[in-house]
C-alpha cells in the first residue's frame, strides 16, 4: 500500500479521533438528555467543517515542504473530493435516521445519545473496510472495477427508486428482533435494557440503534468504494471519510425538519455514484483529474439543492 501517512500522522489522527469522541461523550453527560438546538447543531457542525478545511491546509503545508507543491495539491485535491462525496453521502444516511427515529417515535431528547454510538460505530467500520479494502487493491487491483460496477448500479437503482420510502415494517432484522426479543412497550429513558419481575427486556431504544448500525453498514458498503474511486491511498481514504462521519451528529440535528424541502438531494446522490463508478470502470483509457473530479461532484450537488428549493414538493411528504 502506498500512502503519504507517516506512523506519527497515524498516530496523531487516531488520538484527534479518540479526544473528539471523548469530548462529545463528555458533552452528552454533561448536558444531559436534551432537544439540540438548531443553533447548537449549526455551531459545531461549522466547527466540525473547520477543523476538516484545517487538516486539509495542514496536509498541504506538509506535503509542500517535503515532497513538493504537485504532490501536495494533488493530495489536497483528493481529500477534498473525498470529504465532498462523504459528506453528501452523509446527508442521505441524516434522512434515513430521521425515518428510523420517526417510525419508532424516539423522543428529541434520546437522539443525541443514539447517534453518538451510531458515529462511533461508523468509525470503527469504516476504519477496519478501509484498511480491509486498501489490502485487497494492493493485491488484486482489479477489484477497482467490480467497485465501479457496483457503484454504478447502486447509482441507477437509486436514480430508478428515489421517490420509494423504504418500509421498515418490512425489514428483516427488525421482525427477527421483534420475534425473538422482549421488548418493552415504552421507552425507559436512555436504557436499552431494563429488568422486569427478573427478566431482562430491551427497550424501543435498544431497537434504534440496532437499525441504526444496519444503516451504518449499509452506508459504508456505498462509500468506501465510492472514496477509492477519487484515490488509492489509505490515509486519504480514512482522514476524508472520518471527518465526514464525525461531524454527523450535528448535521442531522441540522437538517431533520428541513428533509423535505431537499427531495431532489437524493437524485443528485444517485447521479454522483453514477459519475464515480463511471469514472473507476473508464480509469484503464481515461482518468478524469482529481480536481475535475471535485468540480463535478460539486455542482451536481449544488443543482440537486437548488432545485429542491426552487421546486417544492406539491403533495405532502409520507
Amino acid at each position: 500500500m502506498q500512502t503519504i501517512g507517516e506512523w506519527w500522522m497515524w498516530a496523531a489522527f487516531a488520538v484527534f479521533v479518540v479526544v473528539a469522541v471523548i469530548v462529545d461523550l463528555v458533552t452528552l453527560r454533561h448536558d444531559g438528555a436534551h432537544k439540540v438546538s438548531v443553533r447548537e447543531a449549526l455551531r459545531w457542525s461549522l466547527v466540525w467543517i473547520a477543523l476538516s478545511f484545517a487538516f486539509c491546509g495542514l496536509l498541504w503545508w506538509y506535503l509542500k515542504g517535503t515532497q513538493g507543491p504537485e504532490v501536495a495539491g494533488l493530495k489536497a485535491g483528493e481529500f477534498l473530493t473525498g470529504y465532498l462525496i462523504e459528506k453528501s453521502l452523509s446527508v442521505d444516511n441524516v434522512f434515513v435516521f430521521l425515518m428510523i427515529f420517526t417510525y419508532f417515535a424516539v423522543p428529541a431528547e434520546f437522539q443525541k445519545r443514539v447517534i453518538i454510538l451510531g458515529v462511533i460505530g461508523a468509525i470503527v467500520l469504516r476504519a477496519i473496510m478501509i484498511f480491509v479494502g486498501a489490502i485487497l487493491i494492493a493485491r488484486f487491483h482489479w477489484i477497482l472495477y467490480l467497485f465501479g460496477a457496483f457503484l454504478l448500479i447502486t447509482g441507477i437503482k437509486m436514480l430508478l427508486f428515489a421517490d420509494e420510502k423504504p418500509d421498515l415494517e418490512a425489514n428483516p432484522v427488525l421482525r427477527w428482533i421483534r420475534g425473538h426479543l422482549r421488548i418493552t412497550p415504552t421507552f425507559h429513558g436512555e436504557q436499552f435494557t431494563v429488568m422486569q419481575d427478573g427478566v431482562r427486556w430491551f427497550t424501543p431504544l435498544f431497537v434504534v440503534i440496532v437499525m441504526v448500525a444496519i444503516t451504518d453498514i449499509i452506508f459504508a458498503v456505498d462509500s468506501i468504494p465510492a472514496i477509492f474511486a477519487i484515490t488509492e491511498d489509505p490515509f486519504i481514504v480514512l482522514t476524508s471519510n472520518v471527518f465526514a462521519v464525525l461531524g454527523l451528529r450535528a448535521l442531522y440535528f441540522l437538517l431533520a425538519d428541513m428533509a423535505d424541502r431537499f427531495h431532489y438531494l437524493s437524485v443528485g446522490l444517485a447521479v454522483v455514484l453514477i459519475f464515480v463508478g463511471t469514472k473507476m470502470l473508464v480509469a484503464p483509457w481515461f482518468k478524469i483529474p482529481v480536481f475535475v473530479s471535485l468540480g463535478v461532484v460539486g455542482a451536481i450537488l449544488v443543482t440537486a439543492v437548488v432545485v429542491s428549493l426552487a421546486r417544492p414538493r406539491t403533495e405532502p411528504a409520507d
